[in-house]
């Protein structure tokens, strides 16, 4: 009676690694996906954040651009109005 104890212990030990093996292949494909998702998380972040760097730049630079062009609209204002303001000579052609 006591060998069958055994063989009943060994055979329940054998149903319980083979259990445990084939649910290892199962969590490790579990953990292997939670990787690759945290990983593909943080290239999204990497990629967002980029994209806001390249707009700040973008966004500067159009500043500059809009500032340049106001400037440049003021000096051919005044430049209109120096034209006006001076005297126009006749020329004498003879």
């Amino acid at each position: 009676m006591e060998n069958g104890y055994v063989i009943l212990g060994i055979v329940a030990l054998l149903f319980l690694c083979m259990y445990g093996y084939a649910y290892a292949s199962v969590l490790l494909e579990k953990v292997q996906e939670k990787k690759a998702l945290k990983i593909e998380l943080k290239k999204e972040q990497l990629r967002l954040e980029e994209k806001a760097i390249k707009q700040k730049v973008r966004d500067e630079k159009m500043s500059q651009l809009n500032k340049r062009s106001e400037e440049i609209r003021l000096e051919l204002e005044k430049l209109e109005l120096k034209k006006k303001d001076q005297p126009v000579k006749k020329l004498k052609i003879s």
